[in-house]
């Protein structure tokens, strides 16, 4: 046994641990009975050495009360290096005037075997004392005794162990009930409904605030008890969403309208994340719901407005169109530049109408599911080059093919955009590939670098011989629509086989949502 250097505040630290104080050390009589057989002694103890006291936590052969610790034989046994054995006590120096031994019980003989902990520190020892003075212990005893000595060690490690894991339990426990108290607190304080659910999406938990706006008694709306609260209309959507949910693990985020406790059905936003353990397995989901119907309610009537005046910018583009149209009637010389103005102006007019309201609830949430949702919703670059291209078909088909990425786009992108293919589709219908019948345009998209990039590239035209000389209106009109109001810029090359153009467009130029990102 390596020798103890700690002090007895630390063997004192360690004897604790044990739960010396408790009851519960039964199952150590049976060794203390088969020891005192073993080696043949009336007397055997499992003692235990205290800071101050001995505890004789299991005995045969001797009853009363432990003696004062001074008197202890086992505070020499348990730092020996082995077994500790007294012949007869009445001829060793060390207890001769013992009172042990002086008087009852008469110890004569003692044999004690050291009961060690994990950490080399000293508890006390198993030992069998005799009235008569011996020789010593058989070989057969004295390792019987050791042997038995690690059984006590063992039972009384099982003992510490059970106390450890008892009081970390313990601890968890009152670590998670602090947790779960301080959660309520702190959600019961929000101004949101909170919530909670299981992994399978069961509803355990919902805050005061949730009672509060719902009018609904505790526990009433736990499992699927909630779905009374929605709407009729909204159930199904809701169900769906958190279905997918639940089975993804993708964030939960919904508008729907709640039952509030006037009867009032009000809107709301429902939010829910899922809580992951070490390995990725979903162990929780927390949600909110937030009372928006006022915001709703304003949200829509600006939609109603926005959607009048748009209509009204419509029917003015129109209006200007026709105007154009009975200028040219009236003045037949400048019919060819008034139908090219009319032209775009009823190109800015799909524009506009393309990025328009056309809906208050088109865009909405609710009416849209992750499965439902059009890739070319109206903030796409290719839904809008397709409205502009779609007059140019040969045969039903296209001859202009959109390929490559896409690039959001808002109302203040389109009418350049607009403007400047407009321009490259007329002209090339005029001069370029779609001037005659075999002629294709390829316009290819691209986004790197925080830029749109588009390439314009016409084939099977009209041989071009050379570059124009002088910038006409149109390439004018480009560089306006590209660089000035979008910041871009424009390449062109006049290659033989047909017109080629790049346009680089700053993404934060197509739309808003994009602006200040790389």
């Amino acid at each position: 046994m390596a020798e103890w250097r700690g002090t007895e505040t630390d063997r004192a630290a360690i004897l604790s641990r044990y739960d010396l104080d408790a009851s519960g050390f039964e199952a150590l009589d049976d060794i203390t009975r088969f020891a005192a057989r073993l080696c043949d002694a009336p007397i055997c103890i499992v003692n235990i050495v205290d800071i101050d006291r001995q505890r004789f936590v299991s005995r045969i052969g001797m009853e009363g009360t432990e003696p004062p610790l001074p008197l202890s034989f086992c505070a020499h046994a348990m730092t020996a290096p082995a077994l500790f054995i007294v012949p007869d006590a009445r001829q060793d120096g060390r207890f001769a005037t013992n009172p042990l031994v002086t008087g009852t019980p008469h110890i004569r003989f003692y044999a004690g075997a050291p009961l060690v902990s994990d950490e080399g520190a000293p508890l006390g020892a198993l030992c069998v004392i005799d009235d008569r003075p011996r020789a010593g212990l058989t070989p057969l005893q004295a390792e019987g005794l050791a042997v038995l000595a690690a059984q006590v060690m063992m039972r009384l490690q099982s003992r510490r162990i059970g106390r450890e894991t008892r009081e970390r339990v313990a601890q968890k426990a009152l670590a998670l009930s602090d947790s779960e108290n301080r959660f309520r607190i702190l959600a019961d304080t929000m101004p949101q409904m909170v919530w909670s659910a299981r992994p399978d999406g069961y509803n355990d938990y919902f805050n005061a605030r949730w009672y509060e706006f719902t009018g609904a008694s505790p526990g009433s709306t736990d499992g699927e008890g909630w779905s009374a609260m929605f709407h009729p209309d909204d159930r199904e959507q809701a169900w769906a969403l958190w279905r997918h949910s639940l089975a993804t693990g993708e964030p939960y985020e919904i508008e729907y309208r709640l039952k509030h406790h006037s009867g009032q059905y009000r809107w709301t936003l429902g939010r829910a994340l899922p809580v992951r353990d070490e390995q990725g397995a979903i162990t929780r989901w927390f949600g909110t719901c937030t009372d928006i119907h006022e915001q709703k309610i304003a949200m829509e009537e600006r939609e109603i407005v926005a959607h009048e005046l748009s209509h009204r910018i419509k029917n003015i583009f129109s209006v200007i169109a026709g105007l154009i149209g009975i200028s040219a009637r009236e003045h037949p010389e400048i019919a060819e530049a008034a139908e090219d103005l009319r032209d775009r102006v009823m190109a800015l007019g799909r524009a506009h109408d393309y990025v328009r309201p056309h809906n208050m609830h088109a865009l909405s949430r609710q009416d849209q599911s992750p499965e439902t949702q059009s890739p070319q919703a109206h903030n796409s670059l290719q839904g809008l080059l397709g409205q502009i291209f779609s007059p140019y078909l040969a045969q039903g088909r296209p001859r202009v093919m959109l390929t490559g990425e896409d690039c959001p786009i808002d109302d203040r992108s389109a009418t350049p955009i607009a403007l400047l293919f407009h321009e490259l589709a007329t002209n090339a219908a005029k001069y370029g590939a779609l001037s005659n019948a075999d002629g294709k345009v390829g316009v290819q998209i691209a986004r790197r670098d925080g830029m749109c990039v588009i390439d314009w590239r016409e084939k099977g035209g009209p041989a071009i011989a050379q570059a124009p000389t002088q910038q006409g209106f149109g390439s004018r009109l480009m560089a306006l629509a590209a660089e000035r109001q979008l910041g871009g810029r424009v390449e062109r090359d006049w290659a033989p086989d047909g017109l080629a153009v790049r346009l680089y467009i700053p993404d934060r130029a197509m739309s808003r949502k994009t602006e200040g990102t790389a």
